[in-house]
């Protein structure tokens, strides 16, 4: 927590991850396909950050409220329409059953215990409402073995070298990194944790694997194409690197059955 308070509250990092990620046509996509448009509905956004979906997606909410731990970010969310709350994503300050959507993009690997926020997230869904969440990575594919782990492990010093993306500088490496929680080889999001969480929560779940440049083709099976890296890393893994399980995300895309009405007599 107090990693992604630092490293997402500092503006200038903020605003570059705002600027950069989760801001193409494919993503966009995806999501409106998952939740259709935003106008008039109630939206909780958690793990929001600076407000990445809101402002690749549009609409007219009826109330779009951002949550986060780093002040920073919320300050640009804020600024784009979101009502900002500091909070814990697994301890929120909201009734239950209040939101029509409940979004988690790139979040859920942020946060220590991945399932206590997906159970937050599934008690502010109305029923027929929607838990989404997307782009947390999917163990299986970045579980790498043998020289592909040797070459994710030296990545870090070539991104450094080069001043790739997010690793600018020496602080900026060292507190993005610390937010990874679950990313990393052998851990990340499954299918089975999606589905043991929220099913008995009273949610039908569908649950698709995609390697990002594909957009609402992902809700009819198709992983689409991965970067050469990716893929070079699946192969010297000894894994089909077009296979599902290979793929570099899963979208969970979860809706609580509407209440049954209770029987007459």
């Amino acid at each position: 927590m107090t990693a992604n308070a630092t490293y997402f509250g500092n503006a200038t990092w903020a605003k570059e991850y705002l600027d950069y990620c989760h801001r193409d046509a494919h993503f966009r996509s995806r999501w409106l396909a998952a939740g259709g448009d935003w106008t008039d509905k109630v939206v909780i956004d958690l793990g929001c950050g600076p407000g990445n979906l809101f402002a690749t997606l549009g609409g007219r909410p009826r109330l779009l409220i951002g949550v986060d731990v780093a002040g920073g970010s919320l300050e640009l969310a804020a600024g784009l329409g979101y009502t900002a709350v500091l909070a814990d994503a697994a301890h929120t300050p909201f009734r239950s059953h209040v939101a029509d959507i409940v979004a988690i993009n790139a979040s859920l690997h942020h946060c220590d215990d991945m399932k206590a926020v997906l159970q937050e997230g599934a008690r502010l869904v109305k029923p027929n409402g929607l838990l989404i969440t997307d782009h947390d990575p999917q163990l299986t594919a970045w579980d790498y073995k043998g020289l592909a782990r040797l070459m994710w492990d030296a990545r870090l010093w070539v991104y450094r070298a080069t001043g790739h993306g997010f690793h600018k500088t020496d602080s900026q490496q060292l507190w993005g990194l610390r937010t990874e929680v679950h990313h990393r080889p052998g851990d990340g999001v499954t299918k089975e944790l999606f589905e043991s969480t929220l099913e008995p929560l009273g949610f039908e779940v569908r649950v698709h694997p995609h390697n990002h440049q594909i957009g609402a083709q992902a809700l009819a099976g198709d992983v689409g194409p991965a970067q050469w890296k990716y893929r070079m890393g699946n192969v010297l893994s000894g894994r089909d690197p077009k296979a599902p399980a290979s793929a570099l995300s899963l979208m969970c895309v979860a809706r609580r059955k509407t209440a049954e009405k209770p029987q007459a007599g």
